[in-house]
């Protein structure tokens, strides 16, 4: 019978992250699902926006935040869209499923790298306009979701983001 663990090692150990997480700042990003990914952007987000004295709201039903809504936080009086990425072996930020047809005003792109947190933020006109980058079909033949991958270039560091929402939100 084969040894199934080792087999399944030896596989995983052919597919390991990039060297350039390992002992980075952030690496423990790397090591949750994707789904969770999103849901560390989502905190760092919120517990930003309250360090700045920005007023946040999500939305929720029956007193309890929903986990699938048209639209992720509400930051002053706008609606985000809110999308947070890994760097990729590339070099670049995969940040996926975008939707033009939802009820939201922005869109916030978190970028984790290892060694840096950085972001930029879109309306949802200069989305829609590819303003924003050019975004692709998630699904061939299909135009429900959309990937916009970033460079770092593309992108601004955390350390702008209160001037840069303060502006954005006047």
């Amino acid at each position: 019978m084969p040894d199934f663990e080792a087999l399944f090692h030896n596989a995983l150990a052919s597919h390991d992250d990039a060297a350039k997480w390992q002992g980075a700042p952030f690496e423990k990003i790397k090591r949750i699902s994707n789904t969770k990914v999103g849901d560390v952007g989502q905190d760092f987000i919120e517990q930003l926006c309250i360090e700045i004295g920005l007023e946040v709201a999500f939305p929720e039903a029956d007193g309890k935040r929903k986990k699938q809504s048209p639209w992720d936080i509400q930051i002053g009086h706008l609606k985000f869209e809110l999308k947070t990425a890994t760097e990729d072996v590339s070099n670049s930020f995969q940040l996926n499923h975008i939707r033009y047809h939802r009820p939201y005003e922005a869109l916030i792109c978190l970028a984790i790298a290892p060694d840096a947190i950085l972001f930029n933020l879109w309306s949802k006109a200069d989305v829609t306009t590819d303003k924003a980058g050019r975004l692709v079909s998630m699904e061939k033949g299909a135009n429900a979701s959309y990937k916009l991958t970033k460079r770092r270039d593309g992108l601004l560091p955390i350390a702008t983001f209160e001037e840069t929402i303060n502006s954005f939100l006047k």
